[in-house]
C-alpha cells in the first residue's frame, strides 16, 4: 500500500520531525477530516508500506533523513516549483533554493523517484502565458537529467480561493491549450514527460499525457517493482467542488495530513480554509503526538486500518538509462 503525506498538507516543510517519531513508533493516528472522532490507526511498517509519497514545496527539512527512509523504505516525492512570489506564497521558500534541493533529492534517491509539479497554473498581471512560459523553460533546463516527469495543473477557483486572492483566475481554454503546447514542447527537449492532473481531456491533441501523475505506472517506476493494487484505489472520490471535472486514475494511497494546518499560507491553497484556523491548529501540533494536530480524546474511536502490501514480490522492474 502507499501512505501519502502531501494531499492535506506541507509535512516534509513543516512536519518532519513529527514524521520520523511516527516512524520510529511505527504507526500514526489519523483523523477523518468530515467525522474528526473516527480515527484510523496506520502501521508505518515497511512490511505493509510499499512506497512512502510525498509531494511537498520545501524539501529540505526532511532531506538529513534521507539516508535513514532510503533503508527502510521506497519513496516517489512530488516536488512543486513556481515562479510565484510572497504575495501568492508567503512561506515558500525562493525558488532558486528548491531547485537545488530538487537536485539533491534526485542524486540521493534516484530520479525515477522524484517529479517536478508546476502548479497551480494561474494567471494575473504579473503572471501572464508568456511569463510561465518563460519560467518552466528555465526550471526544466535546471532540472535537465534530474527527473523525467512533470506535472501541471490549472487553478481550480474555489470559493475560499475567491476571497483569498481575488485578482487571480485561471487560464481560458486558449491560454490552456498554448501553455500546454509549449510546455510539452519545452518537455521534449529536456527529456521530460508532461503529465495533466485532472485536466482537460482535449490536452492529449497538444501532447500531455492525461493517464494520471501518480499513476501505477509512475509509483511502479519509482520503487522498482510491479504492483497489484486494489481497484478502488485508482480512482479518486469526486468532491461536489470536482464536479464536471475528469476522474483521478491515480494511486493516491491513504493521507496521513491534516486539512487547515500547512503553515505555506498559499493564497490559492485548496486545503487551507483560512489563515486563523492554520496558525491556531499548528499551535496545537505536538511532534511526540500520534495525531499530526492536538491530541487523542476520550470520544475518538480508534480502528485499525487493514493494510497489506501490493508489491508482486520476484517481478522486480529494470531500467535501461
Amino acid at each position: 500500500m502507499i501512505i501519502n503525506t502531501g494531499m492535506r498538507t506541507d509535512i516534509p516543510a513543516f512536519y518532519s520531525e513529527w514524521l520520523m517519531n511516527r516512524i520510529h513508533d511505527g504507526f500514526v493516528y489519523v483523523r477523518n477530516p468530515y467525522y474528526r472522532l473516527q480515527v484510523s490507526k496506520y502501521s508505518l511498517s515497511p512490511d505493509v508500506v510499499d512506497c512512502l509519497a510525498f509531494c511537498t514545496k520545501n524539501p529540505h527539512p526532511m532531506l538529513k533523513y534521507l539516508d535513514e527512509l532510503k533503508e527502510k523504505y521506497n519513496m516517489f516525492w512530488f516536488v512543486t516549483i513556481t515562479p510565484y512570489g510572497k504575495e501568492l506564497e508567503p512561506n515558500v521558500p525562493d525558488f532558486e533554493k528548491v531547485l537545488e534541493d530538487f537536485k539533491i533529492l534526485s542524486n540521493k534517491i534516484g530520479k525515477n523517484a522524484v517529479a517536478l509539479r508546476y502548479d497551480p497554473i494561474l494567471i494575473n498581471e504579473e503572471y501572464s502565458v508568456e511569463k510561465h512560459i518563460e519560467m518552466f523553460d528555465m526550471f526544466a533546463k535546471s532540472l535537465k537529467g534530474y527527473t523525467e516527469d512533470v506535472t501541471i495543473s490549472f487553478l481550480d477557483l474555489y470559493e475560499k480561493v475567491k476571497r483569498n486572492a481575488p485578482d487571480i483566475r485561471p487560464p481560458n481554454n486558449e491560454e490552456q491549450k498554448q501553455l500546454a503546447k509549449e510546455f510539452v514542447r519545452i518537455g521534449n527537449e529536456n527529456n521530460m514527460i508532461i503529465h495533466g492532473c485532472c485536466e482537460n481531456p482535449n490536452l492529449k491533441e497538444v501532447g500531455i499525457d492525461i493517464t494520471g501523475c501518480m499513476s501505477q505506472e509512475i509509483v511502479e517506476k519509482a520503487i522498482g517493482y510491479h504492483l497489484k493494487a486494489p481497484s478502488r484505489q485508482s480512482k479518486r472520490i469526486i468532491t461536489d467542488e470536482d464536479k464536471g471535472k475528469p476522474i483521478c486514475n491515480c494511486l493516491m494511497g491513504n493521507d496521513i495530513g491534516d486539512y487547515n494546518s500547512c503553515m505555506h499560507l498559499c493564497k490559492y491553497c485548496y486545503a487551507n480554509f483560512n489563515k486563523t484556523l492554520v496558525q491556531e491548529n499548528y499551535k496545537l501540533h505536538n511532534p511526540n503526538s500520534p495525531f499530526l494536530i492536538g491530541e487523542s480524546t476520550p470520544e475518538d474511536k480508534i480502528t485499525e486500518a487493514k493494510q497489506k502490501s501490493w508489491i508482486i514480490m520476484n517481478d522486480q522492474i529494470s531500467f535501461i538509462d
